[in-house]
């Protein structure tokens, strides 16, 4: 408890350091709002705490920096400490640093760069490392019919690399080529849920470290007329990527492609925007760990059910929300958009495409609250019901 005490400490003190070395006409627009950090989520269990996020703008009231320091207790894992900086420029451009320190196992550090409009426009640049330890995953068994009495619980140990180089064909076409690297390990997780080494010692992904090595070639199609809080047009995006899972000396090669397709419809107003969204994943290969392949749940697709519930080499998926406009306000000298969005997430995983049947597919409802300071920031918290229940989920961005 004393060394996450010393955390937070340099956490404020940063903190000070940040705001006071902001230029002048930056602090001008300096606000600071102490936001209650209270939230539960199916596999994360309960939060309560406080969030100071500090939003600066620049003369015109554009966000240009949110710095958002954060204490919560985790009914889990217990007190966690965090620091969330980030940074808007113009073109889109955005920096992220997320650092935090848990009493018990988890840690988190995350450096992240995009520039969609790189060199003036012509390219666009992404890179980004992390590391982190997550102690509250679970994972079923493989397939669509897995039972819920079947959870287990693991800490998953993660070092991550990543980068991608696009080049703007036109306007609306972008094709770009990037690498990823993955390692990967099972340790025991932080619930009293059956460990899953001991549960499914034959799945694989875990046993032993796993070093994954992946060249990818993305197409994006992207008609939209914003990245992060589009209200018009249509993005396609379709990759091809081979993996080297380097551990592996018996099968090291396997392939994963994918196909998402995102179309939104605005009313005349554009009070309310129907959002559809189409997914389709393959994973080609033999001895591809767990946690590699396709997954349903979690807060981007099926937001009934916690986090990768659902696992297999295959995933077909559809979503629909309604968009709904209710309020605009000022915040922080920042214009803010409040939306509640309805919504039908459905899909299925599987391991042939032979067992592709309707009668399979799982469906939740839910509804979504956003806040939203345009063009940068997304904000939104999402409620998924399902047959096992229900979760929630919140997020700084769009589901899709």
């Amino acid at each position: 408890m004393t060394s996450l005490r010393g955390r937070i400490a340099v956490v404020l003190v940063f903190l000070t350091a940040t705001v006071i070395a902001l230029p002048e006409h930056v602090r001008a627009g300096v606000e600071y709002i102490p936001i209650p950090a209270v939230s539960t989520s199916k596999n994360d269990g309960n939060d309560i705490g406080l969030i100071v996020p500090i939003l600066g703008t620049d003369p015109d009231g554009e966000l240009k920096y949110v710095v958002a320091p954060m204490i919560v207790h985790n009914s889990i894992v217990g007190t966690r400490g965090s620091l969330n900086l980030f940074r808007y420029d113009s073109g889109g451009r955005q920096i992220r640093f997320i650092g935090s320190y848990t009493e018990e196992i988890e840690r988190r550090v995350e450096l992240s760069y995009a520039d969609p409009a790189f060199s003036q426009g012509r390219y666009s640049l992404n890179f980004g490392a992390s590391y982190f330890k997550n102690a509250t995953p679970r994972f079923f068994g493989l397939g669509q019919a897995t039972s819920e009495s079947n959870q287990t619980n693991y800490t998953g140990r993660e070092a991550r690399m990543n980068w991608r180089f696009g080049i703007h064909m036109n306007e609306v076409t972008q094709v770009a080529v990037g690498q990823r690297f993955r390692q990967m390990s099972l340790q025991r997780g932080a619930t009293d849920l059956p460990f899953t080494v001991d549960e499914f010692p034959a799945i694989d992904g875990v046993q032993g470290e796993t070093l994954i090595l992946g060249h990818r070639a993305t197409f994006y199609y992207d008609t939209r007329n914003n990245l992060i809080s589009p209200t018009d047009g249509m993005a396609v995006t379709a990759y091809a990527e081979l993996n080297q899972n380097i551990r592996n000396g018996d099968h090291p090669i396997y392939s994963r492609y994918e196909l998402d397709i995102k179309k939104l419809f605005p009313s005349e107003s554009k009070r309310a925007i129907l959002v559809v969204r189409a997914n389709l994943q393959a994973t080609i290969g033999t001895q591809v760990p767990f946690f590699e392949q396709s997954s349903l749940g979690g807060q981007n697709n099926l937001r009934g059910f916690g986090i990768d519930r659902f696992i297999d080499k295959h995933l077909v998926s559809f979503s629909i929300e309604e968009r709904i406009h209710l309020v605009r306000a000022k915040i922080a000298g920042a214009s803010a958009d409040f939306e509640i969005a309805p919504f039908l997430d459905t899909g299925q995983v599987f391991n042939d495409y032979k067992d592709v049947t309707f009668q399979n597919y799982r469906m939740t409802p839910g509804i979504g609250f956003r806040g939203i300071v345009r063009p940068n920031v997304v904000g939104r918290v999402d409620y998924g019901y399902s047959r096992e229940g229900g979760a929630i989920f919140a997020g700084l961005d769009f589901p899709y």
